[in-house]
């Protein structure tokens, strides 16, 4: 019986001693370290008909992620990154009239970008007054 005691008595004290190291800031979070060198750059834009972005039913949604390298769904994502990164990530710049000749039929067509821009909040809205006026803002951005 005298033995079971002492083993008992050991066993305490060692896991004592071992958990005891464990607690205060062994248990703590480790530091979050940073995942990328690269500030943030990933949009979701979509397009659909109508009125303004609150009332639309996107058609058509495509990703773009340009930091480290463009990739995502948008099918010429290294030509938007591209425009993106000149326009200061300012859809709005991108959206201006082009030189196309289009009809004055108004069908609107509603093209949105959310998301994050080299860490900054982006999120825009833009209503053509029809697909040819969407298309002629000459941006791969808009072009999916």
């Amino acid at each position: 019986m005298r033995n079971t005691a002492r083993w008992a008595a050991t066993l305490g004290l060692t896991a004592a001693t071992v958990c005891g190291s464990l607690t205060g800031s062994a248990l703590a979070a480790p530091a979050a370290a940073p995942t990328s060198l690269y500030a943030p750059s990933a949009l979701v834009l979509t397009v659909g008909h109508g009125e303004t972005a609150a009332t639309v039913n996107a058609a058509r949604a495509v990703t773009l992620s340009c930091a480290p390298t463009p990739s995502g769904t948008h099918p010429a994502a290294s030509l938007a990154c591209a425009e993106m990164r000149a326009a200061g990530g300012d859809p709005e710049l991108l959206a201006g009239p082009g030189h196309a000749v289009c009809t004055r039929q108004y069908d609107p067509v509603v093209v949105t970008v959310d998301g994050v821009w080299q860490g900054r909040r982006v999120a825009f809205a833009h209503t053509f007054a029809n697909e040819c006026v969407k298309n002629a803002a000459e941006s791969s951005l808009f072009a999916f």
